[in-house]
């Protein structure tokens, strides 16, 4: 069984995410899911930089969204971002947005990012000696 680490953070919903109905728009539960995986990195030691730093880009390669709930300016909501473990030369979260009052599903997600060397941008079909240690250290590898 493959191993995980969750991170939870909580978010106010914008009055720049919603249309002129008050809805917050589609294209922004990506963002969130963006903003889990800040959240995430910044808590783990994986953010971006630490990554750029190795000389290693993680772009998104799948990026999928459960829409359940619709989501309204001013809306709270907790997301939760995993971190699914894999053997492969990837990075694999699953997200939860959750209300925080009613604790109802809004959304489900997930996305796969693959490893890149920054300066030819070639991928990498093994795992960066930073994620092997990066796992080590969090997943008692």
């Amino acid at each position: 069984m493959n191993k995980t680490l969750t991170h939870s953070t909580e978010l106010e919903v914008k009055f720049s995410e919603a249309d002129p109905l008050g809805i917050v728009w589609h294209g922004h539960y990506i963002r969130y899911f963006e903003d889990g995986r800040e959240a995430f990195g910044k808590a783990y030691g994986l953010r971006y930089l630490d990554l750029y730093r190795e000389n290693i880009i993680v772009p998104i390669v799948d990026i999928k969204c459960e829409y359940k709930r619709i989501l309204r300016y001013s809306n709270w909501v907790r997301l939760e971002t995993t971190y699914h473990d894999t053997h492969a030369a990837k990075l694999v979260f699953y997200y939860t947005l959750y209300d925080i009052n009613t604790n109802e599903v809004i959304a489900k997600g997930s996305s796969v990012q693959v490893f890149m060397h920054k300066e030819n941008m070639e991928l990498m079909l093994t795992l960066p000696q930073f994620m092997i240690d990066w796992k080590r250290k969090w997943l008692n590898d």
